[in-house]
Formats: C-alpha cells, structure tokens, sequence
C-alpha cells in the first residue's frame, strides 16, 4: 500500500491549491496543521521542509525511485502532483507549455495581487495603528481586476485555461480568484470567469478540498496573529 503524503497545510489560498489537487487526483494523504497565526510556521522542524517559512509545504515518502522527497512553493508541488499521476497537466509538450505558462500566471500575477489586495483592503486597517492607504487600496485592486478581465478573455472559447481538460493551473487560479468579494471585484462584465468559478465550485473535489480545516481559521485575526504574519 501506498503511503499517504503528508500534507503541512493551512486553510488559505495557496493551502487550497494542494488540498483541492490531492483530491482531484485522489491520492490519499495526511494532514500535519501549521497555524500560521500563532507562529507554527517559524517552529525549526517545518523550517526544515519550508525553509521560507510559508505554507504549503508536502512530503511523500514514495517520492522520486521510491525515495523520500519534501517540496514547499505551492506551484513546485502542483508540477510535482501532475508529474507523478501523468494528469492534469495537458496533453502532449504543448498542452504541458499551455498549462506551465498559465500556472506562472497565477503563482507571478494573481496570487502575489490578489494577496496584497487582500492585505491592504482588509487587514491593514485592522492594525494597530491602522493602516489604510488609498493608493496602494487602489492600485491592487485595480491590478487584480485587469487580471480578471485577462482570465475572462482567455476563457471566452475554451471551458478550462489549458483548453478542454481541467489542469493544476485552473486548481492555482482558483484558489485565490474565488474570493473575488473580498478583493473587492466587480464581475459582473465578466461572464465566462463567472461560469468558470461556478463548474470548479461545483467539483467534488474543490468543495472537499476548502471544507478542509476550515473551522480552524480565524475569523478575524488578532494582533498575534497579525504580527505573526505580516511584522515577522
């Protein structure tokens, strides 16, 4: 039998990527919990596996000819989960260049905008002093919206990014395009994003992969918490 991988997870976005991919390609795994609120991430043992000290983090002791491997960077491990099941990752060298240059996209573009966006919409006002700059407010929301209207062109003729088969590239952009709201996005003239966010909301999988851990995550986060993240 199989081991399980050892997922080191928190329910954030680029936690999502690799819980809804094990699902997806059904591989059995086992979670270890990092909470990066409370400084888990910093502990010298995830170091070890994570040494940038961020989630997520893997390890599989079927790895490579059959010896251990660890892997953190969200996008590395979706390549790695591709390549060890030989799926969701195209069809031929060009659906794999399809797939590798829009999974770029994400971990380049979208994760890193949508992120401050994030930061500066909804949790730096929260800071002690609060924080609230209008430019930097309006420059990332700005930034992830022109995102967004590139993903709804690319997917006006084609049901996933890759094309017709779902990949670890739609799974990346997922993750952290879902939470449009709280980016503060207008979708509305962007219609083939919105039915792309609905066919992978729907997926067993995807729904599966979010529920997981997801009571553990705060609310709204405490000045420990902030610290944790943003001042460490």
């Amino acid at each position: 039998m199989t081991a399980p991988i050892t997922l080191y997870y928190w329910p954030t976005p680029n936690g999502h990527k690799i819980s809804v991919a094990l699902e997806e390609l059904d591989l059995p795994y086992e979670v270890s919990l990092v909470d990066i609120g409370r400084g888990a991430q910093f502990e010298p043992a995830f170091l070890q596996i994570a040494p940038n000290n961020r989630i997520p983090a893997l390890t599989d002791r079927d790895g490579p000819d059959g010896q251990p491997v660890s892997l953190f960077e969200s996008g590395a491990i979706l390549q790695y989960l591709a390549r060890k099941t030989g799926r969701l990752y195209g069809e031929g060298a060009r659906g794999q260049i399809e797939v590798e240059q829009w999974l770029m996209w994400q971990m380049g573009g979208v994760g890193p905008m949508a992120g401050q966006a994030n930061h500066f919409l909804r949790y730096a006002p929260e800071m002690d002093p609060p924080q609230i700059l209008p430019y930097a407010q309006d420059r990332y929301r700005r930034e992830v919206g022109r995102l967004y209207g590139v993903l709804d062109r690319r997917l006006a003729d084609r049901p996933f990014v890759a094309g017709e088969a779902l990949s670890i590239a739609d799974i990346a952009i997922w993750a952290w395009a879902r939470a449009w709201k709280k980016q503060q996005q207008d979708i509305s003239d962007k219609p083939h994003f919105s039915a792309w966010l609905d066919r992978l909301s729907a997926r067993p999988a995807f729904i599966k992969g979010v529920a997981l851990a997801a009571e553990a995550r705060q609310a709204k986060l405490d000045k420990t918490a902030i610290e944790n993240l943003y001042k460490r």
